[in-house]
């Protein structure tokens, strides 16, 4: 059974593109570089993640949608 280590890789903070863009937000990401989770029941992806766009089709890269406060996160496939 597969479940889904993910690991938080790399955060981003846009102060330029926030004063110019957005209100002021009290409480932003609480997402540290290098923390992990592994997935619950539910989130079993059945083969590859991304076989040929990835280097290794067992992970995958995406991020979060906070175009002020990216967070780049690597998914990787981990067997029970």
């Amino acid at each position: 059974m597969k479940k889904v280590k993910i690991t938080a890789i790399r955060r981003a903070d846009y102060r330029d593109l926030q004063a110019l863009y957005e209100n002021p937000i009290e409480h932003t990401c609480d997402v540290l570089e290098g923390q992990t989770w592994v997935s619950q029941e539910g989130m079993k992806p059945e083969g590859d993640f991304y076989d040929g766009w990835m280097k290794n089709p067992h992970s995958a890269m995406i991020s979060c949608n906070d175009g002020f406060r990216p967070v780049s996160f690597l998914l990787e496939t981990v067997e029970e």
